[in-house]
C-alpha cells in the first residue's frame, strides 16, 4: 500500500522533523539550481476542484524542477465525485501516473481518492484541513525563529481549515496554540479535543484579540470568507471587523511577532497593507516555502 499525505497526525514527530529538515536541503538544491531528478519520467496528475495560483505554481514547478512531468487538471476537466465516480478516477490515474495531488471541496472525496489509490496521493486542500500549507508554515518559523520551543501561534479569524492542520501539528509538536474568533467560528470540536487529549500542546479559545495575541511568537490570519462563502463576505467583515490584524494589534503583543497568511490576502480587510508591507511580515517567505516543503512530501513518498 502506497504513504500518502493526507493529514499531519498521519506522521509521527521525527517524520515531521525529517520532512522540515529535508524541505530545507530542497530548497538549497533549488537556490542552487543544482541537478535533481528523482521523478526523471514520472507524471503527477494535479486534480483542482477548488483554483488556486500558488498550489498549482508550486507544485507545478516543484515536480518539474526534480523531472518529472505535471498535468493540470481543473474543474472543467474532471467533475471529482460529479460527473464520475472517485474510485474510479483513482483507480484510472493510478494506471496513468505516479502521484496525485488534489484540492477539493469535500474532506471525504480525498480519503476515498487515497483509498483506492496505487499511487500517493497528496491533500493539497480540502475544506477541513490544508496540511500543504502548515508544513511550509512551521518551516518558516523554523527558518526564522531558528528554534520551535517554547513557540506561542495565535490565530485571528474563523476557525478554519488551516486552524484544523494547525491543531494537527499541535498533536505532535509542542505550541502553545490560540484561536481567537468571534463567538459561533470556532474550529472543528474533535480536532480541539485531539489536541487536548494529545497532552503535547495547549491550547486556548478567545474571542478577545489583545488579549490573546500577550506573548504571542506568530499571529496568523486568513480570508474571513473563504471559497464558496463569498455570498456572505459582507456579513462577514462587520462580524470579523474586530479581529484585524493592524499594527496597534501587532505591535501590542510585547515582543517582536511575526506575522503570517497563506495568501491571497485581503489586504484592508483581514490585514492592512501596513501589516503586510512591515517588517514583521514573513508571508512572502512562507508563500516560498509551499513549493520547498512539498518537494520534500513528493520525495518522501517516492522513497517510502
Amino acid at each position: 500500500m502506497p504513504r500518502h499525505f493526507l493529514h499531519l497526525t498521519d506522521y509521527s514527530k521525527d517524520e515531521l522533523w525529517e520532512l522540515l529538515n529535508l524541505a530545507k536541503e530542497l530548497k538549497i538544491k533549488f537556490r542552487n539550481k543544482e541537478n535533481f531528478k528523482p521523478f526523471k519520467d514520472r507524471s503527477l496528475a494535479m486534480i483542482f476542484a477548488k483554483p488556486s495560483a500558488r498550489t498549482r505554481v508550486s507544485f507545478e514547478t516543484g515536480f518539474e524542477w526534480m523531472g518529472g512531468h505535471a498535468l493540470f487538471l481543473g474543474p472543467n476537466d474532471i467533475g471529482i465525485g460529479k460527473r464520475e465516480a472517485v474510485k474510479d478516477i483513482s483507480r484510472l490515474f493510478s494506471r496513468y501516473n505516479d502521484i496525485i495531488m488534489a484540492r477539493l471541496f469535500d474532506h471525504k472525496h480525498i480519503l476515498e481518492l487515497a483509498k483506492y489509490s496505487d499511487i500517493p496521493v497528496i491533500n493539497g486542500l480540502t475544506d477541513y484541513n490544508h496540511p500543504c500549507q502548515i508544513l511550509a508554515d512551521i518551516l518558516t518559523v523554523w527558518e526564522h525563529r531558528g528554534s520551535l520551543e517554547n513557540l506561542k501561534v495565535v490565530y485571528m479569524g474563523d476557525g478554519n481549515n488551516i486552524v484544523h492542520s494547525w491543531l494537527q501539528l499541535a498533536c505532535k509538536l509542542p505550541m502553545d496554540f490560540v484561536c481567537c474568533n468571534p463567538s459561533g467560528f470556532d474550529p472543528d470540536v474533535q480536532t480541539v479535543q485531539m489536541v487536548k487529549e494529545s497532552n503535547i500542546s495547549t491550547y486556548e479559545s478567545s474571542n478577545d484579540p489583545k488579549s490573546a495575541i500577550m506573548g504571542a511568537d506568530v499571529i496568523y490570519t486568513d480570508v474571513w470568507a473563504s471559497m464558496g462563502q463569498k455570498e456572505e463576505a459582507e456579513e462577514r467583515a462587520k462580524i470579523f471587523a474586530d479581529y484585524q490584524v493592524n499594527m496597534n494589534l501587532l505591535e501590542g503583543t510585547g515582543k517582536e511577532t511575526f506575522f503570517m497568511h497563506c495568501l491571497p490576502a485581503e489586504r484592508g480587510r483581514e490585514v492592512t497593507d501596513e501589516v503586510m508591507e512591515s517588517k514583521y511580515s514573513i508571508v512572502f517567505d512562507e508563500a516560498e516555502n509551499r513549493m520547498h516543503a512539498q518537494n520534500a512530501v513528493m520525495v518522501y513518498l517516492n522513497q517510502s
